[in-house]
């Protein structure tokens, strides 16, 4: 089983930029999966996790600005993130909520 995650990068504060992460080798359906991140020097936290059936949670600090959600027919979850900010810079790494399958993270970097 992998997740390849993608769609990091550099984007100026303000932009938006859309993760993905592509599951392998497992069908996601009926799993809930969620991606967090992890900046310089701070502890991996919780940005947004999706429910087998759709249901959304959200990192206080995210609220209305990232979307997570999900294409089953792909094994693909995304994480649309706009209105970026330099807190923002981190890595990003998509997992199968309550397992160790984890992504191998992608880079996100907001300039100021």
């Amino acid at each position: 089983v992998q997740l390849q995650a993608s769609g990091g990068g550099l984007v100026q504060a303000g932009g938006s930029l859309r993760l993905s992460c592509a599951a392998s080798a497992i069908i996601i359906s009926s799993f809930a999966m969620g991606w967090y991140r992890q900046a310089p020097g701070k502890q991996r936290e919780l940005v947004a996790s999706i429910t087998n059936v759709g249901d959304t949670n959200y990192a206080d600090s995210v609220k209305g600005r990232f979307t997570i959600s999900r294409d089953n027919a792909k094994d693909t979850v995304y994480l649309q993130m706009g209105s970026l900010e330099p807190e923002d810079t981190a890595h990003y790494y998509c997992t199968i909520i309550g397992t160790h399958i984890w992504g191998q993270g992608t880079l996100v970097t907001v300039s100021s």
